[in-house]
């Protein structure tokens, strides 16, 4: 059957044959819709390599994501970190500065120059602290969305919602490190959303969710 997919152009599309996700470039509206891996399987007497080929696909893309995705949430936990520490050297370093420069004017004559002076260090601290709170506010939204899959079971006790076993989850453990700064988070973004300020919770939150309805 003809597909409706553009054609010489880079896509991904799931095969037809294995289900997967896989890049294709059509060059014409007959081309089979089947991936490099599932070529060989084409033919009804070729269901039980059909079956195990398609198993390990699915074993060592499943493995492929679940490593890159345990990479990123590491990094993001660990940048984090980093950010927060950042910024509370930026503040104390910019409280420092104030008070050392602000001193040599308070013997001064008040011409303006201290409240300029003053106005715009704490005009810079603020941009600093904000840029790298949106920087801490990244992490902890991928840091959510790691959560959000890998969280415990309730119909199943001692396993992640992932399927594997709480112990054996090497996703879950990395969220869990990080459950008590994550809570914190999303607290306070829940509060932000609720005053109507600006907020980082992702659009799939029930808090946001809700809102909306």
């Amino acid at each position: 059957m003809p597909h409706s997919y553009p054609l010489h152009t880079n896509l991904e599309v799931a095969c037809l044959c294995c289900g997967s996700l896989q890049r294709f470039t059509f060059t014409a509206a007959t081309d089979q819709i089947v991936c490099t891996h599932c070529t060989k399987h084409l033919g009804s007497d070729k269901a039980e390599r059909r079956d195990r080929e398609h198993v390990a696909l699915w074993t060592a893309t499943d493995a492929d994501r679940r490593a890159r995705f345990a990479a990123l949430a590491e990094q993001a936990s660990a940048d984090a970190a980093t950010s927060a520490a950042a910024i509370a050297a930026l503040i104390a370093q910019v409280a420092e500065l104030s008070r050392a420069v602000i001193g040599r004017f308070d013997a001064q004559p008040d011409s303006g120059i201290r409240t300029d002076l003053r106005s715009e260090l704490v005009r810079r601290a603020e941009r600093r602290a904000e840029l790298a709170g949106r920087y801490s506010d990244r992490m902890m939204l991928v840091l959510w969305r790691l959560a959000a899959l890998h969280h415990p079971d309730a119909a199943h006790p001692g396993r992640c919602s992932c399927g594997t076993a709480i112990t054996a989850c090497a996703e879950y453990r990395l969220g869990d490190a990080e459950r008590g700064a994550l809570e914190q988070w999303e607290v306070k973004q829940i509060g932000l959303l609720r005053a109507g300020a600006r907020h980082s919770l992702p659009h799939e939150h029930p808090a946001v969710v809700a809102a909306r309805a």
